[in-house]
């Protein structure tokens, strides 16, 4: 059996959504698992030209 990666999923939560240590502390590992596949995108690959022209009407440059 392959022990918890304890260390990654602290970079992850504390460090990347940037989560207070109290509120990190208090997830499950499935609500920490569902964070990181609405961050990395569970399944998806790269982000392909449509995608990105979406994200870019979504979230225009200041003009």
């Amino acid at each position: 059996m392959t022990p918890f990666p304890w260390k990654e999923a602290m970079r992850f939560g504390l460090g990347v959504l940037r989560l207070p240590p109290e509120a990190f502390w208090k997830m499950s590992p499935r609500e920490l698992a569902a964070a990181w596949g609405a961050v990395v995108g569970e399944g998806a690959g790269g982000l392909d030209r449509q995608g990105l022209e979406h994200l870019m009407e979504r979230f225009p440059d200041g003009r």
